[in-house]
This record gives structure tokens, C-alpha cells and sequence, in this order.
């Protein structure tokens, strides 16, 4: 066979297994559907005073959340960061009310890891801090799956109160016993794009 023919027929060969392997991907669960990749989350962070420090985006993927942090106007070093479970950050930041908990686990982002015996389950308001550079300045990207932005879901950030998301004058220290972190320094609604 020529060379030509060869090239075309493998040309056709991946082009069939790479349809294949998005297709498989498409049906399998826990896999981003079109309609997943499109759900888009945003809380626009605020000062006590009002000022804008930047957003939180939030991205459905699968069963989990990306969630990207970008703020600016914090002290240098660490914070905690949480969802909160009211979408409301006014008329003060106590109005988000407490963490985020559909689940009622306890609290403790990673008391699953050093405290095995004890099935505690997911406590979805619990992130992980962030860190501000010395111009204040903080940057994050992870993945959860302690809540969800689809609709209809027990553990939706999108219902009938909403839900906010934090930041704490000190990082958290991630254990089960609840830590005092300073202040809350910043606050933004989760509304849905």
C-alpha cells in the first residue's frame, strides 16, 4: 500500500478511538457533562467597610466544586477561609451565620485523616486557609466535594437562604475542636452565573 492510504487509515483509527474515549467519558459517572462545565458560581468578597478584595469562583465538575480564590487587601499570612450557610453579608459579616454543614458533621478539615476510627463524614464548610503575600494578595485553587452549586441537591449552596463565603483574620487549624479565627474580614454572596 501506498503511503497515502496508510496516513488516511490512521488518521481514521484515532479519530474513531478518540470519539470512543469521549464518548466513554461522557456516560461515566462522576464525569463533567456539558451541562456541568457550565455551572459557574461567583462570591464577590467585601470588606467590613465595603470595599471590593476580589472573588471566589466556583466551577461544577463531576461531583465535585473548583474553587478559585483571588482576593487582595489582606494582612500577610494565613486565613481561614469557609463557606458559610445564609447568602447574606450584611448587615454585618454575622449575618452569613454559621459554617455550611448539609451533611451535620462534625467540624474538623481534616480530623478524617488522624482520626480514623470515627466515621465523622464531611463537613462542607471547612476549607483550606490561604495564604496573602506581603502586598495582601492571596491566590487558591482547589477541589471539593462537601457541596455542590446543581440545584436541587441537600448539599446545594444555591437554595432557599443561599450560603457566603468567608475569611478569617487567622488560618484555621484544622482540627475537630472548634479554634478561634479572629474576625471575619471579608465576605461575598455564592450567586450563581
Amino acid at each position: 500500500m501506498n503511503r497515502r492510504i496508510m496516513g488516511g487509515i490512521l488518521v481514521a483509527v484515532i479519530a474513531v478511538v478518540a470519539l470512543g474515549i469521549l464518548v466513554l467519558l461522557a456516560v461515566l459517572p462522576g464525569h463533567t457533562t456539558g451541562t456541568d462545565a457550565e455551572l459557574t458560581a461567583t462570591a464577590a468578597m467585601v470588606s467590613p467597610s465595603g470595599d471590593p478584595m476580589g472573588n471566589v469562583a466556583f466551577r461544577q465538575h463531576g461531583d465535585s466544586v473548583l474553587v478559585a480564590v483571588d482576593v487582595h487587601g489582606l494582612t500577610p499570612g494565613g486565613h481561614a477561609l469557609a463557606i458559610h450557610s445564609i447568602g447574606s453579608c450584611t448587615p454585618d459579616f454575622q449575618a452569613a451565620g454559621d459554617h455550611f454543614n448539609a451533611a451535620e458533621a462534625r467540624r474538623g478539615f481534616i480530623h478524617r485523616n488522624w482520626k480514623r476510627e470515627v466515621p465523622y463524614g464531611d463537613h462542607g464548610g471547612d476549607l483550606p486557609n490561604i495564604y496573602a503575600h506581603a502586598d495582601g494578595s492571596a491566590r487558591a485553587d482547589f477541589a471539593t466535594d462537601g457541596f455542590t452549586i446543581r440545584l436541587g441537591k441537600k448539599h446545594s449552596l444555591v437554595d432557599e437562604d443561599g450560603a457566603s463565603v468567608v475569611i478569617y483574620q487567622e488560618p484555621q487549624r484544622y482540627g475537630e475542636p472548634e479554634t478561634a479565627d479572629g474576625n471575619r474580614i471579608a465576605c461575598g454572596v455564592v450567586q450563581l452565573n
